[in-house]
């Protein structure tokens, strides 16, 4: 009798496909809550980290909202708008190479196709930084890791350019539907990160 009582008052838990689609449906909010941190232009950063962050806890079953998840933007921007700063810069000495490619410059395709790749690279590094980020974490230590894993996980970088691709192909079939996507991104590049600490 003692154990029949003791069964009816555990807890119930939430069906796995309840559980699975509830982190979906959380990493779609993250994803809005991400692109109106990006507004500011050289946000990006922290507005990935604390994404990061927000579905780190969602995932370990702790508390946290929109409050944390603004407090840690605050927190990740203290650094984090001089990494996005940078990052434009990159973005636009590439933009440069691919016009010496349409110009048909010497060695145009070759310094092209470099520059693509090391915004690419660039790109994976500065996410796999932010699903790490801790508040108080420096960024130039954060990037420094996150470049090494990028060249030494190809398997895990791959993932996160095969995210970054869902929402290129978002935004150019349904360009509102790149937005709660960027979740997804933040959320793939959390999981590699989980992945690459296990191993």
């Amino acid at each position: 009798m003692a154990q029949a009582r003791v069964k009816a008052r555990a807890p119930r838990r939430e069906p796995v496909f309840g559980e699975r689609f509830s982190v979906f449906a959380e990493c779609l909010l993250t994803g809005v809550w991400i692109a109106v941190a990006c507004l500011g232009v050289v946000t990006y950063p922290a507005a990935f980290a604390a994404g990061a962050r927000h579905l780190r806890r969602r995932t370990t079953h702790q508390g946290g909202g929109l409050r944390e998840f603004a407090a840690d933007f605050r927190t990740a921007g203290r650094g984090g708008w001089a990494v996005g700063l940078a990052g434009w810069a990159v973005a636009a000495a590439v933009w440069v190479d691919v016009l010496a490619v349409r110009a048909g410059l010497p060695g145009g395709p070759l310094v092209g196709t470099v520059g693509v790749f090391a915004l690419i690279g660039a790109v994976v590094a500065l996410l796999r930084a932010a699903a790490a980020w801790t508040p108080g974490a420096s960024w130039r230590p954060l990037l420094a890791e996150a470049g090494r894993r990028t060249v030494l996980d190809p398997a895990g970088s791959f993932l996160v350019v095969c995210g970054l691709g869902v929402v290129v192909l978002s935004a150019w079939f349904v360009p509102p539907l790149a937005v709660p996507v960027l979740g997804a991104v933040a959320a793939a590049a959390v999981a590699v990160e989980e992945r690459y600490r296990q191993r």
